[in-house]
């Protein structure tokens, strides 16, 4: 499955980065656990949180559908809709000033992946 495979490398790559993030800060605030009460701290660990919540769902849909010989251009239109989501939901919660606006469309966008790939995927399976 080399889309699926390409988009989880890249999804991979992007938790890397949101965990290296919150890593950081956790190094230069002194926080081992938990937030420290840090609201910037508090942001980037749920970037990556959101990302490990989302993610596996659209890789394992995105699997599904090349899994059914889904056109290739249908496969990397949903696989770059997961990850421009992805990414701009991290950028969005990990910036100094947060981006609602920048939130907003990347969450639009994973859920328009998640749901156009289960009902592509449900209404195979029907016929």
């Amino acid at each position: 499955m080399p889309v699926t495979s390409l988009y989880a490398a890249l999804v991979a790559m992007l938790f890397l980065v949101l965990s290296w993030r919150v890593i950081a800060r956790r190094r230069s605030q002194k926080v081992s656990l938990g937030d420290g009460d840090d609201r910037a701290l508090r942001r980037r660990i749920r970037a990556q949180a959101n990302c490990s919540e989302y993610a596996p769902l659209g890789l394992i849909l995105l699997g599904f559908a090349e899994s059914l010989d889904t056109p290739v251009w249908v496969l990397h239109g949903l696989g770059l809709m997961l990850l421009a989501g992805r990414v701009m939901h991290g950028l969005a919660l990990t910036r100094e000033t947060p981006s609602m606006l920048l939130r907003q469309a990347g969450m639009l966008l994973t859920l328009i992946m998640l749901g156009l790939s289960a009902l592509g995927l449900a209404a195979h399976a029907l016929v």
